[in-house]
């Protein structure tokens, strides 16, 4: 049976407010009201808040800029680190390898006969030339260069002139291995061993990933971009939505920017839930509909029809007297999901298909909760500390009982290329090229900084809070500082 379209009043009578669980809050509805008033019952997950005040010591702009911040987060921080390397689907078959490069290291990915996947580095222990460049398939990686071979779990294969190697042991010419972990569709590795486990690493997202699946899902889009700034500063220009007013105003009509929460948990995970279908409270609501707030957020949104195998675009919304657009565009999307993938959403709440639900797993990590197409950004750094890689991915899910499908390639967009060249991304395309109006000047202005120093939000900004928190754990300095004297 359909649960109901609105919450009781006693249930929202025994919702947290924000007031009672001691956060900030901003002018109009907040997001546990917005749960609260969701024509399905929320999970805890939506409505149980993670908030605790971390201080407010400035961070030092040389985080961003300096070489010797950089050559520390390669020694102290990247190699001991659980890093999103791979998605099955870019790996389905035996013999199939993919190529992750990051932080000055270069690793292979391999699938096994028995399903598992290895990982080791894409270096020949002859004369360091690398042994692949591209993903492939292949049950033996032979060097380019002179011809010594390994087997795809990285075991010794072959060597030319053994005459000429005496002095070399063949069972100890393994290529060296890195720490593989699985998840969710995921794969990680981990150069260094030790620490805590993925699972460990991960908690509490496993958990709140139940209800949507990943595993599920498979890659249909993927773009990545060189950027001109800095990792750090590309990947927190994700972590907040309050930017949205200044930089995305198109987006304020269905964008609660302000109504956002802001939620950490330990040292590696933390999201940002951003509100869709309801106006920001930056607007004056004075003579606007909820049938003009769908028709902006048809507009704008950056979820194309095309996302959904469906005869008519789900998002193409008539909102009924006495309804909200979350109600409204809730309703059509959840019949339209679940016509496409043949699983029952009828549970799904309106916030879980249409929101944003932005987590972010340290360093570089960020998958979008939730069921709708899901968004999931990578960052790496780049050849200089003024310079990265940001990568997105779409995620689908599959129609039930069908096969698995290969996901597809990246396209990779050059620094002189705008986002907007990949038609596949729509109108998130131009989304991302309003951050990059920003992104550039930042990585020039915390060059220039007279200060040194960078101010801190205390709740909106809690997730770059925590971020740089964990990142000075990993490196062994002082909160916020350049590094220097390490």
């Amino acid at each position: 049976m359909a649960a109901p379209d609105t919450a009781s009043a006693d249930t929202v009578a025994q919702r947290p407010t924000p007031e009672s669980c001691g956060l900030p809050v901003s002018e109009g509805i907040s997001w546990l009201e917005l749960m609260a008033a969701d024509s399905r019952p929320a999970p805890e997950v939506l409505t149980t808040p993670s908030y605790q005040n971390r201080g407010s010591t400035p961070i030092a702009a040389a985080r961003y800029t300096s070489e010797h911040f950089a050559q520390l987060e390669r020694e102290r921080m990247w190699p001991r680190v659980w890093q999103f390397a791979a998605r099955e689907e870019d790996l389905p078959e035996p013999g199939d390898y993919v190529v992750y490069e990051n932080a000055g290291r270069s690793f292979l990915i391999s699938r096994q006969d028995d399903g598992s996947v290895r990982a080791m580095h894409n270096v020949c222990l002859h004369r360091g030339r690398k042994l692949r460049t591209e993903d492939g398939t292949a049950d033996r990686f032979v060097c380019p260069f002179h011809g010594f071979a390994w087997n795809k779990d990285g075991s010794f294969n072959h060597m030319p002139c053994k005459w000429d190697f005496a002095h070399l042991d063949e069972n100890k010419l393994a290529l060296p291995a890195v720490e593989v972990g699985q998840w969710g569709g995921y794969i990680f590795l981990r150069e260094e061993p030790g620490g805590p486990s993925l699972e460990e690493f991960l908690a509490p997202l496993p958990d709140h990933f139940k209800r949507w699946r990943h595993e599920e899902c498979v890659t249909v889009m993927w773009v990545g971009k060189e950027v001109p700034a800095n990792w750090k500063v590309t990947a927190e220009a994700f972590m907040e939505a309050w930017h949205t007013v200044v930089t995305h105003p198109q987006l304020l009509p269905f964008t609660g920017d302000c109504n956002s929460a802001y939620w950490t948990w330990g040292d590696h995970v933390n999201v940002n839930l951003v509100p869709f279908g309801t106006m920001s409270p930056h607007l004056d609501p004075a003579g606007k509909s909820e049938q003009w707030i769908v028709d902006q957020f048809v507009k704008y949104n950056g979820r194309s029809g095309d996302n959904y195998d469906t005869a008519a675009d789900p998002y193409a919304v008539e909102v009924p007297e006495g309804m909200t657009a979350r109600e409204a565009l809730g309703a059509k999307i959840r019949a339209a999901y679940t016509a496409q993938t043949g699983y029952d959403h009828d549970h799904a709440t309106d916030a879980e298909l249409l929101d944003a639900l932005v987590y972010n797993v340290f360093p570089n990590f960020a998958p979008w909760g939730g069921f709708m197409p899901n968004i999931v950004y990578r960052w790496r750094p780049g050849k200089t500390p003024d310079t990265c890689i940001m990568e997105v991915r779409i995620l689908m899910r599959v129609k039930k009982g069908e096969k698995h499908p290969r996901g597809v390639p990246m396209k990779f967009l050059r620094l002189d290329q705008k986002w907007t060249e990949a038609p596949e991304l729509g109108i998130l395309g131009d989304v991302f090229e309003q951050d990059m109006d920003n992104l550039p000047y930042v990585q020039e202005g915390l060059h220039a900084s007279k200060t040194g120093k960078v101010q801190l939000g205390n709740y909106q900004e809690i997730r770059l809070r925590q971020f740089q928190q964990t990142l000075d754990q990993y490196l062994g300095i002082p909160e916020g500082s350049d590094g220097a004297a390490a």
